[in-house]
C-alpha cells in the first residue's frame, strides 16, 4: 500500500515538473500565436527591452520569484500571468496523473485542460483562438483516442463532428437573425476540438454551460458597456471543463430528473 502511494506521489511530482515546463511554453504560445510569430524562435526574451532570458531565470515559477517579478536586465515588471499559468498547468498535470494514474487517459485529461487554458487566455486578451489550439488540439485528441482503441476513437470522431456542426448551425442562425456575424470561426473550430475530447453529450453540456456562464458574467458588463465584445471562447472553455470533469454525474442527474426519480 505504501509503495503504491509513493508511486502515485512520484508520478504526480514528475507530472507537475513537466506541467510547469509546458505552462512556461503555453505562456509563449498565448503571447506569440495571435501575432503569427514562431513559438520556438527566437528564444524567450523580455517584452520590454528584448533581452534574452537566461535558462536559470526561466525556471517555471521559481525564476519569476527569484527575480522579484522583474527583468534582470532592465528591471521592467514581468506580468504575474507567467508564474500563475505555470503553477496552474503544473497543478493540472499533477492532478491528472495523480488521480487517474499513469496512462493515456491521464495524458488526454492534462492535454485537454491545458488547451482550454490557452484558448481562454488568448481569447480574453486578443479575441483570437489560434488554430494551433483548435485544429492542432483536435488532431492530438484523435491520436490519443486512437491509442486507447477503436472504442475511444469512434466517440471522439462523432463528438468532433457534432461540435463543429452544432456551432456552425448556431453561427449561421445567429447571422441570419442579427444580420451580422454572431460567432467567430475560432469558436466553431474550438467546439470540434472539444467534441473530440468530451463526446457528443459533452458538446451539448459545453454549449449550455458556456451560455450560462456567459450570461452570468457578461450580461452585467454589457449593461454598463453595451459595445463590449464577448470573448465567448472563454465561457465555452469553462463549459468544456465542466463537461470533462463533471459530465457523467450531471448526465445521470438530468436523466433522473426527466424520469421523475
Amino acid at each position: 500500500m505504501r509503495s503504491s502511494v509513493a508511486l502515485d506521489l512520484w508520478t504526480a511530482g514528475a507530472a507537475a515538473l513537466l506541467g510547469g515546463a509546458l505552462g512556461s511554453f503555453l505562456n509563449v504560445c498565448v503571447y506569440r500565436l495571435p501575432l503569427s510569430r514562431s513559438v520556438v524562435s527566437p528564444p524567450s526574451s523580455c517584452p520590454s527591452c528584448g533581452s534574452r532570458i537566461a535558462w536559470f531565470d526561466n525556471v517555471p515559477v521559481l525564476g519569476w520569484l527569484w527575480l522579484g517579478g522583474r527583468c534582470r536586465a532592465c528591471h521592467a515588471p514581468i506580468s504575474v500571468q507567467y508564474p500563475l499559468v505555470e503553477a496552474l498547468i503544473a497543478g493540472v498535470w499533477a492532478a491528472a496523473f495523480g488521480w487517474i494514474g499513469l496512462g493515456w487517459e491521464a495524458l488526454a485529461a492534462a492535454v485537454f485542460l491545458t488547451l482550454l487554458v490557452g484558448i481562454a487566455l488568448t481569447d480574453v486578451q486578443t479575441y483570437i483562438i489560434p488554430d494551433e489550439f483548435t485544429i492542432g488540439g483536435a488532431g492530438i485528441g484523435l491520436v490519443l483516442a486512437g491509442l486507447r482503441g477503436l472504442d475511444a476513437l469512434a466517440p471522439a470522431l462523432l463528438g468532433g463532428v457534432v461540435g463543429f456542426v452544432l456551432l456552425y448551425a448556431v453561427a449561421w442562425a445567429g447571422e441570419k437573425l442579427f444580420k451580422k456575424e454572431a460567432m467567430g470561426g475560432g469558436d466553431i473550430k474550438m467546439m470540434a476540438m472539444v467534441g473530440v475530447f468530451v463526446g457528443w453529450k459533452g458538446v451539448l453540456l459545453t454549449v449550455f454551460g458556456g451560455a450560462l456562464f456567459g450570461t452570468i458574467v457578461f450580461v452585467p458588463i454589457t449593461m454598463i458597456r453595451p459595445n463590449k465584445l464577448v470573448p465567448f471562447g472563454v465561457f465555452l472553455a469553462m463549459g468544456a471543463a465542466l463537461a470533462f470533469l463533471a459530465g457523467e454525474p450531471i448526465y445521470t442527474w438530468y436523466l433522473g430528473f426527466l424520469r421523475g426519480s
